[in-house]
């Protein structure tokens, strides 16, 4: 997986800024249940970009992930580990009833149009995937090898 580019990077958190003003001005009420991440207990789905698994998947995978349909692997402990990282998909969606049914369909739909222009603007080709399907398709950085040794062996 080749890094973000600064661009993409850019248009990326400028768009999880968006976002996160404008979730921030409907103060969604929180449970701290870690329900969302919890996708087929509680009967949803996380679908992201590349853009956002590459995100996501800087620092790679948590220690003895399991990669399932079931849930999120950064989720540990009901917290999720992966805050900063996490995609738009998260950062819209919370347990409060009435922010559900009202403002993050629009804010969904909006945030998708903004990552599409984006995707065209960089002229990345459109992924948008389950979240697992992501994580199966990670392939984590190879360690570098040590240089060769200078003690005159």
């Amino acid at each position: 997986m080749p890094p973000l580019s600064p661009s993409v990077r850019a248009a990326l958190l400028q768009i999880y800024a968006e976002l996160e003003q404008q979730v921030a001005a409907a103060g969604p009420r929180c449970d701290l249940s870690g329900r969302c991440c919890r996708f087929e207990e509680y009967g949803h789905r996380l679908y992201i970009t590349q853009p956002e698994a590459d995100l996501l998947l800087e620092q790679g995978l948590p220690p003895n992930s399991e990669i399932t349909t079931a849930g999120c692997p950064f989720q540990i402990n009901n917290l999720c580990t992966a805050r900063e990282r996490r995609p738009f998909g998260c950062r819209v969606y919370f347990c409060d009833p009435a922010y559900e049914s009202t403002l993050a369909p629009e804010l969904s739909e909006l945030t998708i149009r903004k990552l599409k222009q984006m995707h065209e603007i960089e002229q990345i080709p459109w992924n948008y995937a389950e979240l697992s399907e992501h994580l199966r398709n990670y392939a984590p950085p190879t360690p570098t090898d040590s240089p060769p040794s200078t003690s005159g062996d």
